[in-house]
């Protein structure tokens, strides 16, 4: 075992890297960009329908992606891990909640709401997931952290009562409980993905909007929905390949470094970008209150971002296979024919290790406090 002092300058630190916040942010734009121009293609589909092609767009792009990858770049050996057969499980939990429940609920509830409104109440998705990290999930958050997630529960819940005034909500409260249940499939989600976030973020983005595209395409089919013109399939494809296939890389990759509790902190800028898209697509006005309760998510969302978390703290050791760099966490021998010299992925051994620098519970911080 290896000790560290506690003020040790060298020591990595995730929150002097701006790579992973860019990367949640990024991803939370992307998707909620989506809410509004869901909402347009909605009166031209079934919901079921169009969340199958959303999903099934994403992962076609994704193909033709990694296909002009291996033609134009092709890779001397695999810098991510892939999926294990053990990670059948976990999977098979993210299609179900993240790739199913989420977006039939998202896509019901629109139908009864604004899209500003249902941009607005999707930041149910940040405390449903940090209640989850917390409580399930062996995630840990400090009192500033916990105070900016309070923060946005409140906001969420003056928007409910009313603070989006009644050209927003019209007093229907099936489209608030939908949208809500699908915040908590998407929290469930969040923290499964966090457990493959060291796997491929292109292999795992394929595998669930595969089968979830395919499975909601075949209920779908089952109900005998109408089938959608191919202007809106296109137009679905697109939209899907953006906002969620590049949006869940993004995603991964961030949970990877920040957790699930802190990427839902992110993430909850997502509503804010759909809200600001749909003022401008529908010529919606959100009123006072709405304003406000959107204010206050924010600063809960900021205050939960920013919160500093430095300790001394203890690695244990583990012997795992993911995508790295050399640094403090990272200082191993290698097989033969595997060059150190940029990121790399191979099974390799972690030695206990004692030391103190900014952190996020990431795979190598998951400790106790």
């Amino acid at each position: 075992m290896s000790e560290t002092p506690a003020n040790d300058s060298t020591a990595p630190s995730a929150h002097n890297s701006w790579r992973a916040p860019a990367e949640g942010l990024g991803a939370a734009l992307l998707f909620g960009m989506s809410t509004p121009f869901a909402k347009i293609l909605l009166p031209h589909s079934d919901p079921l329908t169009l969340a199958a092609m959303l999903y099934l767009g994403a992962a076609a792009g994704l193909f033709v992606v990694e296909a002009l990858t291996r033609i134009f770049a092709p890779l001397n050996g695999s810098r991510e891990a892939g999926l294990a057969r053990a990670d059948l499980p976990v999977m098979a939990g993210i299609v179900i909640f993240g790739g199913v429940a989420g977006p039939i609920l998202m896509l019901a509830g629109l139908k009864h709401l604004s899209a500003v409104a249902g941009s607005l109440l999707l930041n149910l998705e940040t405390p449903f997931t940090i209640l989850l990290a917390l409580a399930v999930f062996g995630d840990q958050m400090g009192r500033r952290e916990a105070q900016g997630a309070a923060a946005i529960v409140i906001g969420a819940m003056v928007l409910g009562a009313g603070g989006a005034g009644p050209r927003d909500l019209n007093g229907d409260l099936i489209g608030a409980f939908a949208i809500a249940g699908a915040c908590l499939s998407w929290a469930i989600d969040n923290n499964l993905t966090q457990r493959l976030s060291l796997r491929d973020p292109v292999a795992v983005t394929r595998f669930k909007t595969s089968a979830a595209g395919l499975a909601m395409l075949a209920i779908a089919l089952f109900r005998g929905g109408p089938a959608p013109r191919a202007g809106i399939i296109a137009a679905a494809v697109m939209l899907g390949t953006v906002s969620y296939g590049v949006s869940l890389i993004l995603n991964i990759r961030a949970l990877r470094t920040l957790g699930a509790a802190r990427q839902a902190a992110y993430f909850a800028t997502a509503p804010f970008a759909g809200a600001i898209a749909a003022a401008i697509i529908f010529d919606e006005r959100p009123g006072a209150a709405t304003l406000a309760a959107g204010l206050l998510m924010a600063l809960g969302a900021g205050a939960i971002a920013f919160a500093p978390h430095l300790h001394q703290h203890r690695h244990e050791t583990i012997e795992h296979e993911h995508a790295h760099v050399h640094d403090e966490h990272h200082a191993h021998a290698h097989p033969a024919g595997v060059s150190s010299a940029a990121a790399h992925s191979h099974r390799h051994r972690h030695d206990s290790l004692i030391h103190a620098h900014p952190h996020y519970p990431d795979p190598h911080h998951r400790h106790g406090h």
